[in-house]
């Protein structure tokens, strides 16, 4: 059986021999349910699922898939189950089904593998995203747990449970059973001590007869000699009776004291834990924040999705540098990277400047980002007075190149101003993006331009027109747009007074 299904897997590699790991799968799945090896069943449907999805067949790859997920429960293999949940949920995000995709997703994660692509971040960041919930709901039990015992301490005799689980240890309910061993010795003692006294009453009544038939000499003389035996036995009863009690009291207060300090180390250990999960839930947010828009963020975490939105009237910057595959072939891989890691980190620190500019994203050596989105106000001047800082950023950048007689990079920036939609894409590893006509005519504007400089489109100079000093290039064509007006951003003007 184990052979058979090894030939299926081995048969399964070579797409010109599918139809002789289809027949091995088949004689294994026989024997494996004749013998109810649900194991087995389940790496069969497995493999069978893979050899329907390489042929392309995705109804009956996901039918095995399910068949296979059932089979890997039955025999206890939850690992086994959520890896073929994840291989599900593949073959529906690579058929656009991502709703599926998802769910799939999600279960596999509750069965505690690590989802389909397991080793994206944002999936991690969703493995971390989930293994940081459960020990939560642990911790919270453990405060109920301490919160009940210590109301036992104090005298609260109602039942004490969590769940359909006794609250108390095996150490602890011995200790219960021991001290209750001791007060019930002791409450022996205290009828001992009552039928003891009783039975000095009884022989106190027989001396009252015998006194009746003494003189007063003599009475007086035995009832003062009765009453000093009767208060020494009394007194010796009063100190066994204190000695119980005040035996009795030091257990409880040992066993109380012994309760306190374990409380305060749970307590601790607890608030311990409750700020590491704090923490690394933070690190998880301010990751979804590097990646994606802060409301966009918020509406992901809340919905497990974002609706994409439109924008009516958003400015959008492009940049590209000049002959960069040229450059590139000169410079070492860790030297260009290393460049254009500089060159992004300063374009990152000048937006960061203007409240309204949000980054887009960088694609090769370009650079996207547009002022007006997720309710930033649209300010063209501020993008326009980026784009400046931008050029003046690589003219510095360029000197000191040239200086050490090193390659440097010149860019050229375009603007264009208009409506766009954003929204999220992707499954594995979300990106947030913009589409449009405006985006398509905001990269003309770059790819019309001239190195060092910052050239606008006709809808962009309207909105600054008033506050730079622009220059008209006249009609110049643009690709598939036809003959397209464009201006140069020479400077500021002074300001007025």
């Amino acid at each position: 059986m184990e052979l058979k299904y090894e030939l299926a897997k081995i048969y399964n590699q070579k797409s010109s021999s599918r139809g002789q790991a289809a027949k091995y799968i088949k004689d294994a799945y026989l024997i494996a349910k004749d013998k109810k090896d649900y194991f087995l069943l389940a790496k069969i449907g497995f493999l069978d699922g893979d050899i329907y999805d390489r042929n392309g067949d995705e109804a009956r790859a996901q039918a095995r898939y399910k068949t296979a997920k059932e089979n890997a429960i039955k025999a206890g293999d939850r690992p086994l189950a959520s890896q073929i949940l994840a291989q599900s949920a593949k073959l529906h995000g690579k058929k656009g089904k991502f709703k599926e995709a998802y769910y799939a997703t999600r279960e596999a994660l509750d069965l505690g593998g690590g989802g389909a692509g397991g080793g994206s971040k944002v999936t991690r960041l969703v493995n971390d995203n989930a293994r940081l919930e459960n020990e939560k709901r642990t911790l919270t039990k453990d405060k109920e747990r301490l919160t009940n015992e210590l109301r036992t301490i104090k005298g609260d005799k109602s039942p004490i449970a969590i769940g359909d689980k006794t609250v108390l240890t095996r150490e602890e309910a011995a200790i219960q059973r021991e001290r209750l061993a001791e007060i019930e010795e002791k409450e022996k003692q205290l009828q001992s001590l009552a039928s003891r006294n009783a039975e000095s009453e009884k022989r106190r009544v027989r001396l009252e007869k015998k006194y009746a038939a003494l003189s007063k000499e003599d009475l007086e003389k035995e009832a003062l000699l009765t009453e000093t035996k009767l208060d020494n036995e009394r007194a010796s009863n009063f100190n066994k009776v204190l000695g119980l009690a005040v035996g009795s009291l030091c257990i409880f207060a040992v066993l109380l004291f012994g309760r306190l300090r374990a409380n305060r180390k749970s307590k601790k250990e607890l608030e311990e834990k409750n700020t590491l999960i704090a923490a690394e839930q933070k690190k998880a947010d301010d990751l979804l924040l590097n990646i994606l828009p802060a409301p966009i963020a918020k509406e992901l975490k809340a919905n497990g999705k974002a609706k994409p939105r439109k924008f009516n009237d958003v400015s959008v910057l492009f940049t590209d540098f000049k002959n960069f595959s040229g450059i590139a072939e000169s410079m070492s891989p860790e030297d260009l990277v290393n460049e254009l890691d500089h060159c992004f980190k300063g374009f990152d620190y000048i937006i960061s400047q203007y409240p309204s500019i949000e980054k887009i994203k960088t694609i090769g050596d370009a650079y996207m980002c547009a002022s007006g989105l997720n309710g930033k106000l649209h300010k063209a001047d501020e993008l326009v007075r980026a784009a400046l800082d931008m050029q003046t950023f690589l003219e510095e950048y360029k000197l000191d190149r040239q200086n050490r007689g090193r390659a440097f990079f010149e860019a050229r920036i375009g603007i264009h101003s208009g409506p766009v939609v954003a929204g999220i894409v992707g499954f594995n590893k979300f990106a947030y993006d913009i589409w449009g006509d405006t985006v398509n005519l905001a990269s003309r504007m770059e790819s019309n331009g001239t190195p060092g400089k910052v050239n606008i489109s006709t809808s962009t100079y309207n909105k600054v027109r008033h506050i730079f000093q622009c220059e008209h290039r006249g009609k110049i064509s643009a690709k598939n747009l036809g003959q397209v007006d464009m201006y140069f951003v020479e400077q500021q003007m002074a300001a007025t007074a």
